[in-house]
């Protein structure tokens, strides 16, 4: 079968392709208003036929339709008295201290907000029941205000679903309808509530962009990455549209994943630097998840990988600010008009202009030579900014990159430092289009003295997409002390909660015998608020390892009652068993430079490397600029680099020379 992973970015669209035992891969230009259309490009320059391709794609529609307020028009309805429920929120204040705070517009404006009846009480007893009256004011107030799809969210209805569902069933045909006992049947009316709306309001936007791609693809099965990094058939994929989130992002820690488990390393900070922004997380040996995500200032309490993601990218605009300092971010050029070396009408300098005016990108080496970058453009939109600064070109573009790199510095100290986690336990691993150019000076502020970059650095998150499993991960609220319940209840509750990602999954073609269940709970003290979760084990041994962990993240256990909050289960079929082919190795002495280039702040040319020529080669010392068809790597002075069988290359502190100091190549 012939495999695609395709990644849609703000900048570029990247495709991996898995034919016949090896792997191309590909980038074109997105399409921010029509991202189907960067990708029939792309399919159309690799040849492919699209009937019988199998396409597993990372998609950044629901995200910007959040981000930009796209979404459709959505009615909510909640209980009486409850109607302004996401308006409210928890009335928690981003900063704590300001007396001052900006005005906090609501999601959602109180003309789109109806209050009925099917009121339950905590324990699920019936306080308001619904009555035909009910369902008539409802079907008024949608007539009033015309939405494209309805969010339902009665309080307490993960104990009972039926006023949900008798609203459901009520409404007009042909109106989207999202009922948050299955879209996150937990406890928290507030969180499931954000969940169910959401929902709602993507799902007919990413149904609508599903199409249009189908209607591209004729014949072609059609996947999509989910932000718990399991892949769900597309015509699932709309009714579950609030899962696909962090699709793209979590396609590239699958991909990291994957590549460092191939070059030995399976704890890993990774960092994925685009066009737009970049991501950073903890790998130990797969991903971490959360379910207290947030997405443009809302709270997802579904599982999403956990990342933390700050607003730079190579494609970040630099700017002076009103006091005179200089600021990188979080704007960005994005992929219309891009960077001013794209030479497609931009103006303003980005980062990636930056890293063109010092010599550390090869203007006619760019995507494997296929795109020129116009090095005049970039130095015409530094100039203004550097007059500004009283700096030359080179100095207001290093300074450009530095500030870039202190930003990503600081959100990797963030999810690792801030967290009790040592960085020097991990190897940092960079990919993303732009992730190489920078990853030897954020091992230089975090202390390490080893890196990762991976081979297709430049489309790992497509490459994710390839040996990411089909899947699904699911939670139900299950409150009470641990000891009220048996593991026999226990459970029968986690089976019936798998089983309804089971039957997706066998709906999707997957064989019930090739499905693997993970159950695991969501415990805490009696009293505390946040919980840690545990792999099911039985009740004893769950309750043990409960106390052992909260011992060791927080340094302390407690005597009092434990209380089960959460049931969750992850239900996954088989990876596809994919293998990186190993490079041919290069019998030469030593790679050969194709040609040089001058860098700023350098009084020797850096030559240029092909990363191809490395395999088997030994080491090449910096400075130097490594290129393949779909990124660039810096390798900067004081570090070396070496690549390993599959092509990953590893990069260490220290320099190899001989004893004139020339940047030599030393056989390993």
């Amino acid at each position: 079968m012939t495999l695609i992973g395709i990644d849609t970015g703000g900048t570029f669209t990247d495709f991996v392709l898995w034919q016949d035992g090896g792997l191309r891969v590909h980038k074109v230009l997105s399409t921010p208003e029509a991202p189907e259309r960067a990708i029939l490009q792309g399919i159309d320059e690799l040849g492919l036929d699209p009937r019988g391709l199998a396409l597993v794609h990372g998609s950044t529609v629901a995200t910007n339709a959040v981000l930009e307020g796209k979404g459709a028009r959505t009615l909510y309805i909640g209980n009486r008295g409850l109607e302004d429920l996401l308006a409210i929120g928890r009335q928690a204040r981003t900063d704590l201290y300001d007396l001052q705070p900006s005005p906090r517009h609501p999601p959602l404006a109180r003309t789109l907000c109806v209050g009925t009846a099917g009121r339950l009480a905590a324990d699920g007893a019936c306080l308001d029941p619904l009555s035909p009256e009910d369902l008539d004011a409802i079907r008024e107030a949608i007539g009033a205000v015309d939405p494209e799809s309805v969010a339902i969210n009665l309080l307490f209805s993960y104990l009972d679903d039926a006023g949900e569902r008798a609203i459901a069933a009520s409404l007009p045909s042909g109106l989207f309808v999202s009922c948050s006992s299955e879209v996150l049947p937990v406890a928290g009316e507030y969180g499931r509530g954000v969940a169910t709306w959401l929902n709602a309001r993507l799902g007919p936007v990413v149904g609508r962009y599903l199409e249009r791609l189908g209607g591209g693809l004729p014949g072609t099965r059609v996947a999509v990455m989910q932000s718990s990094g399991e892949t769900i058939a597309a015509h699932h994929a709309a009714r579950q549209a609030v899962r696909l989130l962090l699709s793209g992002p979590a396609g590239g820690l699958a991909g990291a994943a994957f590549a460092g488990a191939a070059g030995g390393a399976g704890r890993l900070l990774s960092f994925d630097m685009g066009g737009t922004s970049t991501d950073v997380a903890v790998i130990d040996g797969e991903p971490r998840l959360t379910m207290e995500a947030r997405i443009a200032g809302l709270p997802v309490a579904l599982p999403m990988v956990d990342m933390h993601t700050i607003g730079a990218g190579g494609g970040s605009i630099a700017r002076i600010d009103a006091g005179g300092l200089l600021m990188v971010g979080p704007e960005s050029a994005g992929a219309d008009p891009g960077p001013a070396c794209y030479g497609r009408g931009g103006r303003q300098p980005t980062v990636t202009d930056a890293n063109l005016v010092l010599g550390r990108l090869d203007p006619a080496g760019f995507l494997g030579g296929r795109m020129d970058l116009d090095r005049r453009a970039a130095e015409s939109a530094l100039a203004p900014l550097a007059r500004a600064l009283d700096l030359s070109l080179g100095a207001a573009a290093l300074g450009i990159v530095r500030l870039a790199d202190e930003h990503m510095a600081r959100a990797l100290r963030v999810i690792t430092v801030q967290r009790g986690l040592d960085p020097r336990g991990f190897v940092l691993t960079s990919f993303g289009g732009a992730g190489g150019q920078h990853v030897c000076a954020l091992a230089d502020a975090l202390g390490l003295r080893e890196a990762l970059d991976p081979i297709h650095a430049g489309v790992l998150s497509a490459l994710g997409m390839l040996v990411a499993p089909p899947g699904r991960t699911l939670t139900r609220s299950w409150a009470g002390p641990v000891a009220a319940s048996g593991d026999r209840e226990v459970d029968a509750a986690l089976a019936l909660l798998a089983e309804g990602a089971i039957e997706e999954l066998e709906a999707e073609g997957l064989g019930r015998r090739d499905l693997d269940v993970e159950s695991s709970l969501d415990l805490r003290y009696r009293g505390q608020s946040y919980t840690l979760n545990l792999p099911w084990r039985g009740l004893d041994a769950t309750i043990e390892s409960f106390h052992d962990r909260h011992a060791s993240v927080y340094g302390h256990r407690l005597g009092v009652p434990v209380e089960l909050v959460q049931l969750r289960v992850r239900v996954r079929a088989p990876a596809r068993h994919l293998t990186l082919p190993h490079a041919s190795p290069n019998r030469a002495a030593g790679p050969i430079p194709s040609h040089e280039l001058t860098a700023y702040g350098l009084t020797e040319p850096v030559p240029v490397y092909p990363r191809e020529v490395l395999a088997g080669a030994g080491r090449v010392s910096g400075p130097a600029v490594l290129t393949d068809a779909v990124a660039t790597v810096w390798l900067a002075p004081g570090w070396w680099a070496r690549a390993d069988p599959v092509g990953n290359l590893w990069l260490r502190r220290g320099i190899a020379t001989d004893d004139t100091g020339d940047h030599t190549i030393l056989t390993v």
